[in-house]
């Protein structure tokens, strides 16, 4: 290096003193311990990137060996090299100053995300807010709807130019936009039905339901198949995604896993998808092979679900994780019904998910072959195509989806595949109508989980642990519509502001490639929790 770029020998911290009276030259000002936070708000509001780190050469501190490496907030570390490989945890116990600078931001998203659990107990399990009757007005409830409708496509409208991962045609087949739409507007109707208590909608729900698990299905079958990416971290983020905030809530709150029980479906039927795929996986590009392990899929569930006595023996030893009493006396079932009839409803629909995503190529050159047809066969074979799509829905409507909820349900594991179907071919119809979305839908569509729990809490109420949330937070009592609208706002906010934290924290606890380190955060995690909960007993106990 040219010695004219290297500060003089000694001049390491005037350097450093020099890069902040530049700066930030009021923090000069302040105490040494405050101006980390301050240094945050001032860089933010001058439009410096938070991670505004540089380097320069200090002999002095590493005898010339490496550079050093500045921190956030200006500081030159002091930490020998020893202390500076100690692990992060109990630097963090002791309180270490350089890791703590170093991982502030993790820091601070999980301070944010303990607020947000803190705000979760204030409106569900104290009386500092009010709460209010559930009410249904289907005029309200369509006006509403159809006004989303309306203003995501007056301001979110997008055509997508994507091309596909199998060729490089645009054809955009079941693309990420249009099923994260799917998932935003269903998640829409989904909130709204407990808001309102629209019962009559409840047969739609359950169709909503099983497509959300039709897309476990068919993006972990996708991915897996894809990437071929069975690794142990990859197993650990799945997890994470699906039960970091659940796990917090029912710590909290005092609920069982099962009060929420998206989480533990989804769950159960991704471990499934990982297992099936996971097991001989270098054999996975075989199609015998494939048709073997989703037959295999069909045959364990069939004996799982279909015989009464097998059901048991398997579930039961998970009773501790999957039982569930809902704390209304009129509402008494055995402990495990609930996890038999939510998964119970649902069974197949993953596998037939999976099906889908091994025929997703294929499906994709079929549209890709018909789209260069003439026109006249083209239009002929897309209008017997919507025609047939059209009779096969409206029977299902008639004859399924109008019959009564507990009839209805008998028959939903075996005719939920018919209304998901109509709605895939009819969607991918012509290339317009694959690749046109409405963006506000397919935002919403990828926080529909933080959607789903957090509305328990700051949109609806239960009051108590384990309880239906029945009634709705009261911010402003005897305005209704104002006080949907507030508790709209923050709802949304709050819930997507936790997507953004869990995946924050996911990245810091979880590495992609040091196994090592990931081993080292899971055992310290299962020591820590194991500690805080016999400390827990104890506090209960003496009480």
């Amino acid at each position: 290096m040219d010695p004219a770029f290297l500060p003089p020998r000694n001049s390491g911290r005037s350097a450093l003193l020099e890069q902040e009276r530049r700066s930030f030259p009021v923090l000069l000002k302040v105490p040494e311990e405050l101006r980390w936070g301050l240094q945050d708000g001032l860089r933010l509001a001058s439009g410096r990137p938070e991670n505004g780190n540089f380097t320069v050469s200090d002999d002095i501190l590493l005898g010339g060996e490496a550079k050093s490496q500045l921190l956030e907030g200006g500081h030159l570390p002091t930490s020998s090299r020893a202390h500076k490989q100690k692990p992060g945890l109990f630097r963090f116990f002791m309180i270490d100053k350089d890791f703590l600078i170093e991982n502030r931001s993790v820091l601070r998203a999980a301070s944010e995300f303990g607020a947000f659990l803190a705000y979760f107990y204030l409106c569900d399990r104290t009386d500092l807010f009010g709460e209010s009757i559930k009410s249904y007005n289907r005029d309200l409830f369509l006006f509403l709807y159809f006004l989303l409708i309306l203003v995501a496509a007056m301001t979110s409208f997008k055509i997508h130019h994507d091309t596909s991962p199998f060729s490089s045609k645009s054809v955009l087949y079941l693309n990420r936009h249009q099923t994260e739409e799917w998932k935003g507007w269903m998640q829409v109707l989904f909130v709204m039905y407990h808001y309102f208590n629209s019962k009559e909608y409840y047969n739609a729900i359950r169709v909503f339901i099983a497509a959300y698990v039709w897309m476990t299905g068919f993006g972990n079958f996708s991915y897996y198949y894809i990437r071929k990416d069975f690794s142990f971290a990859r197993f650990c983020q799945m997890m994470w995604r699906l039960n970091f905030l659940v796990t917090f809530c029912c710590i909290v709150l005092d609920n069982h896993y099962m009060l929420y029980y998206i989480c533990p479906m989804h769950t159960f039927f991704t471990l499934m998808v990982y297992c099936s795929l996971g097991i001989l996986n270098k054999y996975n590009g075989i199609g015998l092979v494939i048709a073997i392990k989703i037959a295999i899929c069909f045959l364990v569930i069939v004996i799982m679900w279909e015989i009464p006595r097998v059901y048991d023996f398997v579930w039961s030893p998970f009773a501790f994780l999957l039982a569930y009493n809902d704390p209304d006396a009129t509402r008494q079932y055995p402990p495990m019904h609930e996890w038999n009839f939510r998964a119970g409803l649902d069974r197949y629909i993953w596998i037939l998910g999976m099906i889908y995503a091994y025929f997703h190529p294929t499906v994709e050159g079929w549209l890709e072959k018909l789209e260069q047809t003439e026109v006249k066969l083209r239009m002929l074979i897309k209008t017997c195509i919507s025609a047939i799509c059209l009779a096969v829905g409206y029977l299902w409507y008639e004859h399924i989806y109008k019959l009564e909820k507990y009839t209805y349900n008998r028959y939903h594991p075996y005719t939920s595949w018919i209304p998901i179907t109509v709605y895939i071919c009819l969607r991918n119809i012509t290339p317009e109508f694959r690749s046109y979305t409405l963006a506000l839908f397919g935002w919403l569509g990828k926080v529909t989980l933080e959607f789903y729990i957090t509305q328990f809490h700051i949109w609806l109420r239960s009051g108590k642990p384990d309880a239906q949330p029945r009634k709705l937070l009261s911010i402003i009592p005897n305005y209704p519509m104002l006080n949907f609208l507030l508790n709209t706002i923050i709802f949304v906010t709050v819930a997507r502001r936790i997507f953004d934290l869990t995946n924050k924290l996911k990245l810091a606890i979880i590495p992609n490639t040091d196994n090592k380190q990931l081993l080292f955060n899971l055992i310290s995690g299962v020591l820590i929790s194991v500690t805080l909960y016999a400390l827990s007993l104890v506090i209960v106990g003496y009480k």
